[in-house]
């Protein structure tokens, strides 16, 4: 997700979309660590998307 489609959104939009982000990781995790997980990059992806929106958040 870029940092422009994340300044579009509103702060509710926002919010829900950083208690998406944050479950999708714990979930990830888990099952990474059950040894479940093909693509382990993906974490890094949500990571990354987290910042970015508590970033937006911050600055606005």
């Amino acid at each position: 997700m870029k940092a422009s489609e994340l300044r579009q959104k509103s702060q509710v939009e926002l919010q829900k979309t950083l208690t998406e982000s944050r479950e999708k990781l714990r979930q990830l995790r888990f099952a990474s660590a059950a040894g479940k997980v093909k693509n382990v990059r993906e974490a890094r992806k949500i990571r990354k998307d987290i910042a970015r929106i508590l970033t937006v958040f911050k600055s606005s």
